[in-house]
């Protein structure tokens, strides 16, 4: 009997085992001439996971993304997915392996059309290779009417609003068809309520068997949504743990309020 159609705004994905480890990264360093962005950084992320990266301005996190999905050269260290060696692939591979990401700064093709901004990721995604462009502007479709913008798709990407064109973002990504998303910022530069709606979103991402990793600098969103939270500092990591656990620890607060905050709000002993 053949495999039912995935109902109307579902999001047709192949599950992993979950809880096995997804994404290994050991050791993960990265020095632009003598200055050290990411400095021996581990970090595993469990299939099925919803993980959040947090640290302030210029702690590496961005830097950290690019290493990890191909986009810069690892100085040291290594990094595996699904068990695979990835420390040296290309970027375009690790789309071809099931990795996908936004870009703090939105990128869409702006003399196409929102449809098929996101066709084109569904064609250089995982299951990229086998697609006709029918089918890449089909899968285009499908993955519009699960972030809801199927009614925006015959629009010009340069028509959008800023909360749309971050959807877009993230639909260009999950056209890709990845088992590992990650979120660099996706709800920078937007209001309240529009928060509220990403971290839906994200949800609805999540839950639809997508492990995800969010790099945010909105505290709101990321104890709202992480299971776990990673934080760097000057490219190190500092803390890792339960997110209010993590939002607790004074090398935190330090971080990101200063050594005389931390000092005055530290627990008593």
């Amino acid at each position: 009997m053949p495999a039912p159609h995935p109902a109307p705004g579902a999001l047709s994905l192949s599950k992993g085992v979950e809880g096995q480890p997804l994404l290994v990264a050991r050791g993960v360093t990265k020095h632009f001439g003598g200055v050290a962005a990411v400095e021996g950084v581990d970090l595993t992320v469990a299939e099925g996971e919803m993980l959040g990266l947090i640290g302030p301005n210029g702690a590496g996190k961005t830097t950290f993304i690019n290493l990890l999905t191909g986009m810069e050269p690892l100085t040291a260290g290594q990094v595996t997915f699904r068990g695979r060696d990835i420390s040296h692939q290309a970027a375009y591979l690790m789309g071809r392996m099931g990795m996908a990401r936004t870009f703090q700064v939105v990128k869409p093709f702006r003399n196409l059309s929102v449809r098929e901004n996101v066709a084109v990721g569904a064609m250089f995604g995982a299951g990229g290779a086998k697609r006709s462009s029918r089918e890449s502007l089909a899968k285009a479709d499908e993955v519009l009417a699960f972030v809801g913008m199927d009614a925006k798709a015959r629009l010009g990407a340069d028509q959008l609003t800023i909360p749309d064109l971050k959807r877009l973002e993230l639909a260009k990504a999950l056209a890709m068809e990845p088992k590992l998303l990650m979120l660099d910022e996706v709800m920078a530069g937007l209001h309240t309520r529009e928060i509220e709606a990403a971290m839906e979103l994200i949800r609805k991402v999540h839950a639809s068997g997508v492990t995800v990793l969010v790099i945010e600098h909105v505290m709101k969103a990321i104890v709202g949504l992480s299971q776990r939270v990673v934080v760097l500092h000057y490219g190190e990591k500092i803390a890792e743990g339960q997110p209010r656990e993590v939002m607790q620890n004074p090398k935190v607060i330090e971080a990101y309020l200063g050594q005389q905050y931390a000092r005055r709000h530290a627990p008593a002993s």
